[in-house]
């Protein structure tokens, strides 16, 4: 059950981060390729989230998931600074278009992703029984 629900909540991040994604792009071809750090900003945000989200279903690692829970979060404290303070000489509004349901996709696929890593294996940070602290041969020996 606890696999199941773990796959579960890592495919609803996956989408959420796509959706972010999609949501960022969109705006990029909108409006945002004029604003020059800002667009610049939004194609990494679309192109790094649609990567990650398809590791996090290709490897369903929960380094991957938190990793992907920490660009929405990052994401959405953009925005919010964009909208309080200005941003890179640019000033959001809450009432602009997007803003809310790009806050909403954000919190809410990060919140997911977080409970997804909570339950997903941690791939990679252990040593396998095989590796142990033996020392290793060099590929290439010196003659």
């Amino acid at each position: 059950m606890t696999r199941k629900l773990a796959l579960g909540l890592a495919v609803t991040g996956a989408a959420l981060l796509i959706w972010s994604a999609i949501i960022h792009l969109y705006l990029y071809n909108d409006y945002f390729w004029q604003v020059r750090t800002i667009g610049t900003l939004f194609i990494v945000q679309g192109v790094s989230a649609i990567a990650l989200a398809a590791a996090i279903l290709l490897f369903r690692s929960a380094w991957l998931a938190l990793l992907g829970a920490l660009l929405l979060v990052g994401t959405a404290i953009g925005l919010l600074l964009s909208v309080w303070i200005g941003l890179f000489n640019y000033q959001e509004h809450l009432a602009a278009p997007y803003v809310g349901m790009s806050l909403v996709v954000e919190f809410v696929g990060a919140a997911v992703l977080a409970m997804a890593a909570a339950l997903l294996p941690r791939r990679g940070i252990r040593r396998s029984r095989w590796s142990s602290s033996r020392p290793r041969r060099p590929l290439l020996r010196a003659r």
